[in-house]
């Protein structure tokens, strides 16, 4: 079982072409429970409270992205 944390956490992702492809990241991430915000211009995914890390960069892969 993976550990959760809480603080600010900061992601890279690649793959993404256009702003559609943050909001599309960010909807799946809400469908798996996770708030976060996905900026297209900066490459970044942000996600403040508590989360499993795991489940982040599996659902953004399934999504079809690189994450870092």
């Amino acid at each position: 079982m993976s550990k959760s944390e809480s603080a600010k956490k900061s992601y890279k992702i690649e793959g993404m072409h256009c702003a559609s492809c943050a909001s599309m990241i960010e909807l799946d991430l809400e469908d798996a429970g996770i708030k976060a915000s996905c900026s297209y211009a900066d490459g970044t995914l942000e996600i403040n409270g508590p989360h499993d890390p795991k489940k982040i960069i599996e659902t953004v892969k399934k999504s079809g992205y690189s994450i870092k």
